[in-house]
């Protein structure tokens, strides 16, 4: 009995050995789970990330991209406070060069980089303090009138005919008048409660100031409204044909509800909502998304905001091997065929880098973009550049104020353009 129970035992210890053994290998080969924090200040994209980051994983079964998503409005905010309890992500989305400026001590210098050596020229401008580039530019967005093609055509509008100003006016007052039979509860749905919507209607009128170059609206000293007539008149032409109150519309209410189920025709928005209407109506963005250009400096000359809103930047400072897996998924995100293909069909990006097929842009209303960048009919991200806190805390507030009718115009300019130079001096 006892010879027969140590025969009976043997392949146990050895099998039990071999498992020891294994272990201890896969510790030593430093095959342990590598974490790399992910900070996303695009909330309506991160279900797109999070799906891309799989997909690394996948290929990297030893890497986790972990996201934190908050959404623009307060998401500098709370990269700060990460940054103050010690917390620090590892990769940063980054918006506009205050924002980075505010980082560059943490900021890894993405010289050498395939993500970055693969971008469009003139694309790393936005990512760049004294000649070191700090930021990866993500894509390329555009913004302008988004409109519902459909409900232009039951009204007799030809988009194509809307050529000035007065011919954008002429259009709304149709709409206007056919609200009944159209199912409109408004012309508009502005979203009065989101700070970075303010912030980008405002680039609208603020990029031709700045010579529409991002660099000099950066290094500009002061915001004196030379075209703030221009947006007066749009924002009244809002205020008199929008969902109210409009200080309670938001986001969500105004894409995701009035917007894509017809209750209006048009928001003032970019093709980052593509996404987001491909997850309610898989058809809408393909037949019936429209964009149309803002008329400022010529009233004959409409154009789209277009650039590269957000860069990311990767921490320095965190364990180097860290630093590596995040370089490793950044270049394996924007050249990778699995990335490429990723960021065109998931994400509905228009792409920043070289080595992508434009004819890949799914949704007509990114293509259309893209061609407005290669057609020269597109003005700069200036509101990207405004001082840190700016839109938050002056141009939002101040604009809320006149929306409510507390202010005058006026009033409007002064404090904002007062406050601009005040911050730019601190």
């Amino acid at each position: 009995m006892k010879k027969r129970f140590k025969l009976t035992s043997l392949p146990f210890l050895i099998l039990t050995l071999l498992l020891v053994g294994c272990s201890s290998d896969s510790s030593s080969s430093g095959e342990e789970e590598i974490i790399v924090d992910f900070f996303n200040q695009k909330i309506e994209i991160n279900d797109q990330l999070e799906s891309l980051a799989e997909k690394y994983s996948a290929e990297n079964p030893n890497v986790q991209i972990r996201f934190t998503t908050v959404g623009s409005g307060d998401g500098a905010a709370a990269m700060q406070a990460k940054f103050a309890s010690g917390d620090e992500p590892a990769i940063l989305m980054l918006g506009g060069l205050p924002e980075i400026e505010r980082y560059k001590n943490t900021l890894l210098d993405v010289s050498d980089m395939a993500a970055a050596t693969s971008t469009i020229e003139g694309q790393l401008d936005g990512g760049t303090i004294d000649g070191v580039p700090y930021g990866i530019p993500m894509n390329n967005e555009g913004f302008g009138w988004m409109y519902n093609k459909e409900i232009f055509e039951q009204a007799g509008i030809d988009p194509e005919e809307i050529q000035s100003y007065s011919d954008f006016v002429t259009a709304v007052d149709t709409l206007e008048s056919q609200k009944e039979d159209l199912g409109l509860e408004a012309v508009f749905a502005y979203s009065g409660s989101e700070d970075f919507v303010t912030n980008q209607f405002s680039a609208n009128f603020t990029a031709p100031e700045f010579d529409n170059n991002i660099l000099t609206a950066y290094e500009a000293t002061e915001l004196n409204w030379e075209y703030g007539d221009k947006m007066k008149a749009y924002t009244d032409l809002i205020i008199e044909h929008t969902v109210q109150p409009i200080l309670t519309v938001d986001y969500s209410s105004s894409v995701e509800d009035l917007f894509i189920n017809g209750h209006v025709a048009m928001v003032h928005q970019g093709n980052w909502i593509v996404p987001t209407l491909n997850g309610l109506d898989s058809e809408f963005a393909e037949t019936k998304l429209g964009i149309l250009p803002l008329f400022v400096e010529s009233d004959t000359e409409g154009k789209l905001v277009v650039g590269a809103p957000w860069y990311l930047g990767i921490n320095k400072n965190v364990d180097e091997e860290i630093v590596t897996e995040a370089e490793n998924f950044l270049d394996w995100m924007f050249t990778s065929e699995i990335g490429k293909q990723t960021i065109v069909e998931d994400l509905q990006f228009i792409p920043a880098h070289e080595g992508f097929d434009i004819d890949s842009i799914s949704d007509p209303v990114s293509k259309e973009i893209y061609q407005a960048l290669l057609d020269g009919e597109t003005t700069a991200m200036a509101h990207k550049q405004y001082p840190d806190g700016y839109f938050q805390n002056v141009l939002h507030p101040e604009f809320q104020r006149y929306l409510n009718n507390d202010i005058t115009w006026d009033e409007f300019e002064q404090t904002t353009s007062e406050q601009f130079s005040s911050m730019k001096q601190e």
